[in-house]
């Protein structure tokens, strides 16, 4: 398969919460996200799954992938803009290494409706 890297997508990073205390929490203030646009990737269908239980959702997955030697600074905990659509990052991302270089990154793509 070729992949024709032409899609735009925007990474965004937002920070943790501070409680009135100054402790660090794990809830993230996205009104305060950092942008970053990243060009010349692939976004690619990936597994979707359905759960039928108390709340049906509906799980679908998209694949990032970069150009050859091309890594992107993205992290489990980021968002992602792609195909109009917001993206959670699944998992970290994978940083392929041929011959001891860096070849390619790819990233797993999450949105759940329902």
């Amino acid at each position: 398969m070729t992949l024709h890297y032409t899609q735009t997508v925007v990474i965004l990073r937002a920070p943790f919460v501070v409680d009135r205390y100054g402790n660090t929490t794990s809830e993230r203030d996205w009104s305060s996200a950092i942008r970053t646009t990243v060009r010349r990737v692939s976004v690619q269908p990936d597994a979707t799954s359905e759960d039928d239980g108390d709340r049906p959702a509906v799980t679908s997955g998209l694949r990032l992938i970069t150009r050859r030697g091309v890594d992107v600074d993205l992290i489990p905990g980021d968002r992602v803009v792609a195909m109009g659509r917001l993206l959670d990052t699944d998992g970290e991302p994978a940083r392929y290494v041929v011959a001891g270089r860096h070849h390619h990154t790819e990233a797993r793509l999450k949105e759940v409706a329902g």
